[in-house]
């Protein structure tokens, strides 16, 4: 099954104005195992390293630089770690100058698959070896691939979904998916449906609308839902959010139809911002994806790679994943992913990845307390 590719554009000023008020996206602290020296590694490989956007999602600026430049130059490397804001000319513009500036290894986490396979072009042909970074670029050519299991991701949210909405007959059922460009938001997808689509054939469930949301626009996910609720009479259960941002958006519109608390909304990234709803009652779920493994499995295949010594690349990346794009299997580290709830956010802040005050606020408080959060 594959997502639609359609998304809706219309950007509500109302909307917009409220959620730049309640600021979803603010990157959380590099804290704790975020830290480390952001100083050239002295003699270090250089290695080049494309993040794709800072607007959907606190992750790549909050956690992934950071733990990248952590471990790579725990590695000896000496990270290049740079944003392409979103934008596919500037993200081939980078990958160019990285290029012709001698980097021995280039990372990419992409906006899109054409614009990834794109650039690993171009580094193939001057004998770069590439890693795609979180997103697998379909079609491509790199030669590695480090993310999450993204279906698994997928099914802890369907699981979660359900938890939350529970047996209520007919529950209706709103999804708002990620970028229809993005592999990952297809995988996600994927894993939800392997858990609700039982639940929609059976009448148990009952899927209002499936909307995927270009670029993962917080803004538009939020009016696009807001026009499928008011479609629907107001009506909905149950709300499947590919990640904390575009919940955090839905959340200000069940907010505003007094509906927040009171309809199970899913998650993931585990930011700030989404273990905060969760606290407050008002976002059930979220998936924590321990970004440091991420970085370190990265940091440790690009120094191998670096070296041309793909016995030690091939023994970090033990799995594969299938390109169907590519007819090609691409060696990979897919790492485990883990469901968060309300019971369990104390995972997250234990693991030193958000720190017990950035969500210990006055509206937290109380449930901070309750769970041992501190």
């Amino acid at each position: 099954m594959r997502i639609r590719r359609t998304a809706l554009a219309v950007v509500s000023a109302g909307l917009a104005f409220a959620l730049a008020a309640c600021g979803q996206n603010a990157a959380p602290s590099t804290g704790g195992s975020t830290g480390g020296s952001t100083a050239p590694a002295a003699g270090g490989v250089k290695v080049g390293v494309i993040l794709p956007e800072t607007d959907s999602s606190a992750r790549w600026e909050g956690f992934d630089k950071p733990m990248l430049d952590k471990a790579m130059r725990a590695q000896g490397l000496d990270p290049d770690i740079q944003n392409a804001q979103g934008d596919e000319q500037k993200f081939s513009t980078l990958a160019d100058g990285m290029i012709s500036s001698g980097v021995k290894v280039l990372v990419i986490a992409s906006i899109s698959s054409d614009g990834g396979a794109a650039v690993a072009a171009k580094a193939k042909a001057q004998g770069i070896p590439v890693i795609d970074y979180d997103r697998l670029n379909l079609g491509g050519t790199s030669d590695y691939y480090v993310s999450f299991d993204n279906v698994k991701v997928g099914a802890l949210q369907g699981q979660g979904l359900v938890q939350g909405v529970g047996d209520k007959a007919g529950a209706q059922i709103i999804q708002i998916e990620g970028a229809p460009t993005d592999n990952n938001a297809t995988l996600f997808y994927n894993g939800q449906m392997t858990v609700l689509q039982p639940k929609y054939d059976s009448g148990a469930y009952k899927l209002v609308r499936n909307q995927p949301i270009d670029k993962w626009d917080n803004q538009v996910g939020g009016t696009t839902f807001e026009q499928i609720l008011t479609a629907n009479g107001g009506k909905v259960d149950g709300v499947v959010a590919a990640n904390d941002g575009l919940a955090g958006a839905i959340i200000t519109v069940l907010t505003k139809n007094g509906l927040n608390g009171k309809v199970p909304v899913t998650g993931q990234d585990a930011t700030a911002d989404g273990l905060q709803a969760i606290l407050r009652g008002d976002q059930y779920m979220t998936v924590f994806k321990p970004i440091q493994e991420e970085a370190d499995a990265t940091a440790k295949l690009a120094a191998a790679l670096a070296k041309g010594d793909t016995a030690a690349a091939n023994a970090v990346a033990t799995q594969n994943t299938d390109d169907p794009k590519g007819n090609r299997q691409v060696k990979s580290v897919l790492l485990t992913p883990q469901l968060i709830t309300k019971d369990n956010v104390k995972v997250v802040t234990d693991a030193g990845y958000v720190k017990a005050s950035e969500i210990c606020v006055a509206a937290t408080q109380a449930a901070c307390t309750q769970l041992g959060i501190k």
